[in-house]
């Protein structure tokens, strides 16, 4: 297959045929894994839309989850400025690291924004626990009146703490609007990326 224009033109020669592929975590940004692709695998991958890398020791393809069925469904690829290196944005499916851990590198707790993608996979899990045990799963599995309802509610507080003088108030009932929201777009099947599409379309009209 050819490929597309964006990634031709590749400098395969300084890798000897291989190019070094950083894989990041498409909903919260982590660096999920280094691995490498030859042609023959960037193809692969392209026309699968599951990662697929070369392994230098076993010097064969390898498709990310062949064996242990935690895939790395494919989102983008773009090269950097020098055509030498790879980002890839995927999503993965279970964990990525053989190690059994979400990621090769060792994980720190996660800062700001990027964090609500690990809250956003919290929620997707909660919807196949009991409902009579978990909050979320209630919300998830009763009528979507119910979801709504707390959406507009947890609004409803959020201006009443910004009215107040307490300066914790506000950040506390806008966390809990944020997580009521997550849940109504799971609930919809929806999340918080085709939210952040839509910012993103309006800004550049």
């Amino acid at each position: 297959m050819s490929l597309p224009k964006a990634l031709q033109n590749l400098d395969w020669q300084k890798g000897q045929g291989l190019i070094p592929v950083i894989v990041q975590d498409a909903l919260c940004g982590d660096v999920l894994m280094l691995g490498y692709m030859n042609e023959e695998a960037l193809e692969q991958t392209l026309q699968s839309q599951n990662v697929t890398f070369y392994s230098r020791s076993r010097q064969t393809l390898w498709q990310k989850g062949e064996t242990s069925g935690h895939t790395l469904a494919l989102v983008s690829i773009d090269t950097d400025c020098d055509r030498d290196t790879l980002l890839v944005q995927a999503r993965p499916n279970g964990p990525t690291c053989h190690n059994g851990t979400r990621s090769c590198f060792a994980e720190a707790a996660a800062a700001s924004l990027p964090w609500l993608g690990k809250l956003g996979r919290v929620i997707d899990g909660r919807a196949k626990a009991d409902p009579d045990t978990s909050y979320t799963a209630t919300l998830l599995s009763g009528p979507i009146e119910r979801a709504a309802q707390k959406v507009g509610e947890e609004g409803v507080e959020v201006a009443l703490a910004a009215l107040s003088n307490d300066p914790d108030k506000l950040p506390e009932e806008a966390a809990d609007l944020l997580y009521h929201l997550m849940v109504l777009l799971r609930a919809k099947g929806l999340g918080l990326d085709e939210v952040v599409k839509v910012l993103q379309d309006r800004h550049q009209q």
